[in-house]
């Protein structure tokens, strides 16, 4: 980003400069019309500007207010423009003052929206984890103090909530190590992975390890391997998490008594390989499932808090594909199920 303590304060006898600038800019006149405006500021305000009053460019009255009291003679001005159509967007406006009394001042725009919008991630997140944390905090907290006090001697009791503590302990443990691998992962992801890694192995022992899994919910893994797929570029261990985790959900929202289809096969682009993971349960709504990778969101809260969710696991894989140079594909009908697709490179 750049600072608009780097803009000229004075006019130029050309300004033909401006053009080169990364952002946008406009240059004011004492009367409060655009005198110039560089590309930039063409691109983004449209053409025609020079000669319209600003109020009438940027339709804000604290960039008429920031200019304004430059003119008059008071120091440089900034402010905070925030705009919601057509998409919402946020710039930081600078206006330089001048020593000329009777010379115009510029005005620059820089763009700052994707900064505020990691900024409101950043506090959502620490909200969400927060309260993921302090809702098993709460109840084993509560339940010490009771086994402190009316169950102290209640045998059959203090067994009942020993088992909560352990359900709420792990529920953290969980968590916890979800967001330690969340943020391993964003750390390498424009990395690109160096090794080599069989997918078709690699689905096999994921699917072994959680048969067990699903023969406790009632249901059955049906993987289906194509024959002679290469290996792919990739990372083991997060690939390895990716599997599990994809056929983790298929268990926990699939339905008793059916199977769960994971597939690994060449894809529709002969440089890819597609793995999929398909259940038969409930289905997710359409409005829900662009959604679904984003950390903590959950379609159902409740229900995934007792399934032992914590509502990172697609947002892990989102990432682990991105660092894959991938792409993620979720499908679900109500009523019939959900299947999520993989596309990875073969080089």
């Amino acid at each position: 980003m750049t600072d608009s303590s780097s803009y000229p304060t004075a006019p130029q006898s050309s300004f033909v400069w401006l053009d080169g600038l990364p952002d946008p800019v406009l240059v004011i006149d004492r009367a409060g019309r655009v005198a110039r405006a560089n590309r930039r500021a063409q691109d983004l305000l449209g053409s025609g500007l020079p000669g319209r009053p600003l109020a009438l460019v940027l339709r804000d009255p604290k960039a008429v207010e920031a200019v304004n009291a430059v003119l008059a003679g008071q120091p440089a001005q900034s402010a905070t423009l925030a705009w919601t159509t057509p998409v919402e967007r946020v710039f930081d406006l600078h206006v330089a003052a001048t020593a000329d009394p009777a010379a115009p001042t510029i005005l620059v725009l820089q763009d700052v929206t994707r900064i505020r919008q990691a900024e409101r991630m950043r506090a959502d997140f620490v909200a969400n984890v927060s309260h993921e944390l302090r809702s098993p905090l709460a109840a084993i907290i509560g339940i010490i103090e009771t086994l402190s006090d009316s169950a102290r001697d209640d045998a059959e009791a203090r067994e009942h909530f020993l088992a909560i503590m352990q359900r709420e302990a792990d529920r953290m443990r969980r968590l916890i190590g979800d967001l330690l691998s969340l943020s391993r992962i964003e750390v390498d992801e424009h990395v690109p992975p160096r090794g080599r890694v069989d997918l078709a192995a690699l689905a096999r022992q994921c699917t072994e390890l959680l048969a067990p899994r699903a023969a406790e919910q009632g249901m059955r893994l049906a993987l289906d391997i194509a024959a002679g797929l290469a290996d792919i570029p990739g990372d083991a261990d997060q690939l390895t998490q990716l599997v599990q985790n994809l056929i983790d959900n298929a268990i926990k929202y699939g339905e008793s008594g059916t199977a769960i289809a994971v597939r690994l096969a060449a894809g529709p682009d002969p440089s890819q390989i597609t793995l999929s993971v398909a259940n038969a349960g409930e289905g997710i709504p359409p409005q829900d499932l662009p959604r679904l990778t984003e950390r903590f969101y959950r379609v159902d809260k409740a229900r995934s808090r007792n399934l032992g969710g914590t509502g990172l696991g697609l947002a892990i894989v989102k990432h682990i594909v991105n660092r894959h140079r991938g792409r993620l594909e979720i499908a679900s009908t109500l009523g019939q199920g959900t299947t999520v697709t993989v596309h990875l490179p073969l080089s």
